[in-house]
């Protein structure tokens, strides 16, 4: 039996967000999914609802959250690109309104730059960690705020950090570790099964999980 019927979805209209939603939508959960521009809406289907809003606005995650059971982010910084503090601004709304309703659990895709104190990282890893730094290094910081703002809340959270996604429908074997990320891709309907998969187990609860095609 099903811990979770009702799911809240940020950033289902993505490139990973699109094998999110399908994966949850086959495995016959109901689908609440925030969309901020209304030409990105999917086609109408059984158990998707579409909740029209900013994720920034915390009126928009209010609404969103209605009737919901749990949260899985997939957020991007989309098109045209939000700002770059996104995913903290998001995280920090998300845990206000989760102490206001009672939820617990809520589940967030994020990058390899992301450190914890678990973490063994190697030489993969840190050219990665170092790249999107020197690249990008508001939006990585940002990462990295977001899982602190998450590790020092109540919330049942589990932060997942991709490799390289690959948009492909084929499902591949793969492989999560904790401590450091050893392949340099994953399949997004691997990652997106993955991701549907902590709905129902404890076994990554408050960590943040390495994932990449075995």
């Amino acid at each position: 039996m099903k811990k979770y019927n009702t799911i809240a979805v940020i950033g289902g209209t993505g490139k990973s967000g699109n094998y999110l939603v399908k994966e949850l939508l086959e495995r016959n959960y109901k689908v609440r999914l925030l969309v901020r521009n209304p030409e990105k809406s999917p086609p109408t289907k059984e158990n998707l609802e579409i909740v029209f809003g900013d994720v920034l606005n915390p009126a928009s995650i209010r609404e969103l959250l209605k009737e919901s059971e749990a949260v899985i982010s997939t957020l991007g910084l989309g098109i045209p690109i939000s700002q770059k503090t996104i995913f903290s601004e998001t995280t920090k709304s998300i845990v206000e309104e989760f102490k206001r309703i009672n939820l617990k659990r809520y589940i967030v895709l994020s990058s390899l730059n992301v450190d914890t104190d678990l973490d063994d990282k190697g030489d993969f890893t840190k050219a990665a960690t170092k790249f999107m730094y020197d690249n990008f290094p508001i939006s990585t910081q940002d990462k990295q705020d977001e899982y602190d703002l998450l590790s020092n809340s109540i919330l049942d959270w589990t932060i997942i950090r991709s490799s390289m996604i690959e948009l492909t429908d084929q499902k591949t074997d793969y492989l999560a570790s904790t401590i450091d990320c050893k392949g340099q891709k994953i399949s997004a309907s691997s990652l997106a099964e993955f991701l549907v998969d902590q709905l129902e187990s404890n076994e990554y609860l408050k960590k943040a999980p390495f994932i990449w095609n075995k």
